[in-house]
């Protein structure tokens, strides 16, 4: 038999630390930043709108106690979600970090925003965090977010992950169908479920199709979570022997559960199995009775478990309602016990006394606090005494305060050690994505990954209401881009351009303008923000050479290109807009938010060729699916090499001119739309007659979206409790889903912008809809000149 291993943190002790700071429901931890890495779980929540994240969030700090009385997001009195908009609207605009106090774990924990207007939200969290837990509406399950998401974490390395099938409460309600839709969905090819949902004691509730959730079973404990009517829980082992479950001691006998739990708990120890050799020979040393696995402890188990989900060989599933705090616990419980520490994710474990290295994945302004900077410590220990250097400004930076923030609460702290993550006051020059080091020197070393915006999508002018009021605008939009850099400004003759993620970004945009910087101006009509290729007219040689005046003397400067259309099979780089920029040796040119130090050349060149991409010479557009390669550069000794900035814009502009204006892309997004079969077609005509396609019709909520899910993942080695376990949802599908169909299409961002007020009337309002950015496709003739009118080039 394999010997009992130490326990991982289950059974640890519960240690917390209290002092209040505030509201009398609302709590402070008492924490100096000095926890162990071993202990710290960077982690984020995660999820496609509407699936109860912020719910999840209130619900994990009532049960760790910093919160005595939970908030909700219908009152507008959650945690996290503490902008007036985010109140007013009942959404997550903005990422927010708490640190919880959970026995010996500390986690810290990052709510992130749903809706994809505010993807930077989710991209900046994925860089920073070591694991996720992604919420799945047990009703609806796998969502276009849910992907979006999804492939956030694949984009940052972010391996380990759990889902929680949140919802169980509602009618609807099934862990079957959220299972295969993640198996249809292709998320993970073997996800294995830890808690099983009890729906009723009852066992008459099941014929009934009564929805709820009242107890899990713990397959790894092999224990029994019960919730009465009160919200109030107490916790059972179950017996270890198969009769006795079956006769019914803890669990009513001839319940519909029972004849399940065994093959569940034999599917859980077979995958774990199948990765870890010596768990195999432990089981393979059980005596060959059919009680043998339910006698396996959790300590065998979760070692084990806890390697596959950091390597992502296993998916864990849990279940519950974040509403009625079902679940919550055993949540906490497995992020402590099975997302990894920094120390687990570090190739290298760096020494306390190791050179500061931190990243900048976030930036705020408070009107208090002034700039907040969220920062995560990768090497060293950052004090209020460090002085910083920033390798993307090139500019030092001084600490004013450090401080944990507990969604608008702050608590000042000394020190963050080396996995923490936290807030600096007082930064001046850093922005989303920068690296911070101890000094200058340390600053040769090569910056972090950085993080990219999503491309924009939608633009608004942004009209100052007097001469007056032109400064404040645009000091206000370089600030309001700062804090979001998904957000572009645009000086295009003299027009100010704001460009965002969607429509409903550019309100929050508008908003924020007016109530936390307070100017005075007007936003102009929304429209998509189109792109133009690389023209095909044969074009000769350009001169590769640019001369101008330099203290009085006429000096020549030269920066030698050659450029293309991007190959059907070659990638653009979203920094550049979907061009791709190289240099002489085919490795991709950086290119820096900030401005490059005065003798870096490269880095010059870079910002030119930025800005002569950024406004095409035919219709003003954006250029993109262009090939840039840069093979050399020559200028006077004399002359800083500053000048071939201006050198690089003025020669590539000239290629542009010459190869003639080039096709033109536009955005397009995949849309999905739940509507009863009575409207179906003409839900299906009005999207056709704006321009879309349909991909596919599908029954229900659960159909597969597009050709990349075709075929799915096999579920021969998964267990998926059968749908008579989630007894509203046969009830539910009975009596309205086989009614409603699932259309899903891709349609031009611009034909669909005013899709809500016609589906409201095409279907009764019975119809709703979700859309995700499906990125920029050339359009045909007739359309490009219809686009080249809209914006006046025609």
């Amino acid at each position: 038999m394999l010997p009992l291993l130490r326990r991982c943190g289950l059974s640890q002790t519960f240690k917390l630390q209290l002092t209040v700071i505030g509201s009398g429901s609302r709590r402070g931890l008492t924490t100096s930043g000095q926890d162990s890495p071993n202990e710290l779980r960077n982690m984020a929540l995660m999820a496609h709108i509407d699936s109860g994240k912020t719910t999840l969030t209130e619900s994990i700090l009532l049960k760790s106690s910093y919160l005595s009385s939970a908030g909700s997001v219908d009152t507008g009195s959650t945690t996290t979600d503490f902008l007036p908009a985010e109140r007013e609207r009942g959404i997550t605009i903005q990422s927010a970090s708490v640190p919880v106090k959970w026995k010996d774990w500390t986690f810290n924990l990052i709510d992130t925003p749903g809706h994809a207007d505010f993807g930077m939200e989710v991209e900046s969290a994925s860089r920073v965090v070591d694991g996720a837990v992604v919420l799945i509406d047990s009703v609806e399950g796998v969502e276009a977010q849910t992907k979006g998401v999804w492939r956030q974490l694949d984009r940052y390395g972010v391996k380990a992950r759990m889902i929680f099938l949140n919802k169980l409460d509602r009618a609807g309600a099934s862990v079957h169908s959220s299972m295969t839709s993640l198996l249809a969905h292709k998320l993970h090819p073997r996800p294995v479920i830890l808690t099983v949902p009890i729906a009723s004691f009852n066992p008459g509730d099941y014929l009934r199709g009564e929805p709820g959730v009242q107890g899990l079973v713990d397959l790894v404990h092999w224990k029994l979570h019960k919730w009465d009517e009160h919200g109030n829980s107490s916790t059972h082992s179950l017996p270890t022997d198969v009769e006795d479950l079956e006769n019914g001691s803890i669990i009513p006998a001839g319940h519909p559960l029972i004849p399940h739990l065994i093959p569940a708990r034999t599917s859980l120890l077979e995958n774990v199995s199948m990765l870890s050799e010596d768990f195999m020979e432990a089981l393979l040393d059980l005596p060959s009775s059919p009680s043998a696995y339910l006698s396996v402890n959790a300590s065998a188990i979760l070692p084990h478990l806890r390697a596959a989900t950091i390597r992502s060989d296993l998916l864990p599933v849990l279940c519950g309602s974040a509403f009625k705090h079902i679940g919550t616990k055993l949540v906490m419980d497995y992020i402590g016990a099975l997302l990894p520490s920094p120390s687990d994710v570090e190739s290298f474990i760096p020494q306390p006394s190791a050179p500061l290295r931190l990243l900048a994945w976030k930036v705020w302004w408070d009107e208090r606090r002034g700039w907040m900077t969220f920062v995560r410590v990768y090497s060293g220990t950052l004090t209020r005494q460090s002085v910083l250097y920033n390798t993307s400004s090139h500019q030092k930076e001084r600490i004013s305060k450090l401080l944990l923030l507990y969604g608008s609460d702050a608590k000042e702290v000394d020190s963050l050690p080396f996995g923490s993550v936290g807030v600096i006051a007082g930064l001046k020059f850093t922005r989303t994505g920068d690296t911070l080091v101890a000094n200058q020197h340390a600053a040769k070393a090569q910056s972090m990954q950085t993080i990219v915006p999503p491309p924009p999508v939608m633009t608004a002018a942004v009209v100052p209401q007097s001469h007056s009021d032109l400064q404040p605008v645009e000091e206000a939009l370089k600030s309001l881009s700062r804090t979001d850099p998904s957000v572009r400004i645009e000086m295009n003759e003299g027009q100010i351009l704001a460009h965002g993620l969607g429509a409903l970004h550019l309100e929050i945009v508008e908003g924020r303008l007016r109530d936390e910087w307070k100017v005075n101006f007007e936003f102009g009509s929304r429209r998509v923000s189109y792109r133009e290729g690389l023209g095909s007219a044969v074009v000769s040689p350009v001169p590769n050479s640019w001369t101008m005046d330099h203290n009085g003397k006429q000096v020549n400067v030269l920066v030698d290109f050659s450029i293309r259309p991007l190959d059907p099979d070659e990638k653009g780089n979203p920094i550049w807009n979907g061009n791709l920029v190289v240099g002489k040796d085919d490795k991709p040119l950086a290119l820096s938010e900030s401005a490059p130090t005065q003798h870096d050349a490269w880095g010059h060149i870079a910002r030119g060729i930025s800005t002569a991409l950024s406004s095409s010479p035919h219709t003003s557009l954006v250029s993109t699916h262009v090939r840039v390669k840069v093979h050399g550069y020559e200028h006077p000794k004399e002359v800083p090499p500053v000048i071939l900035a201006g050198a690089s814009a003025r020669i590539l502009r000239d290629w542009l001119k010459k190869a003639g204006m080039g096709p033109i892309f536009e955005p397009y997004i995949k849309l999905k739309v739940n509507v009863y079969e009575d409207t179906l077609g003409k839900i299906v005509r009005d999207i056709t007659e704006h321009g879309g396609e349909v991909l596919d019709l599908a029954s229900g909520s659960m159909g597969v979206e597009g050709d990349d899910e075709i075929g799915g993942y096999p579920s021969d080695a998964v267990f998926i409790p059968p749908e008579s376990l989630s007894p509203s949802s046969l009830a539910f599908t009975g009596s309205t889903t086989s009614m409603r169909r699932s259309v899903h299409a891709v349609a031009p961002l611009s034909r669909m912008l005013d899709f809500s007020n016609r589906l409201r009337a095409l279907s009764g309002g019975h119809g709703v809809f979700e859309m995700e950015n499906a990125g920029f496709r050339q359009v045909g003739q007739d359309r490009k000149q219809e686009i080249l009118k809209e914006i006046g080039r025609a």
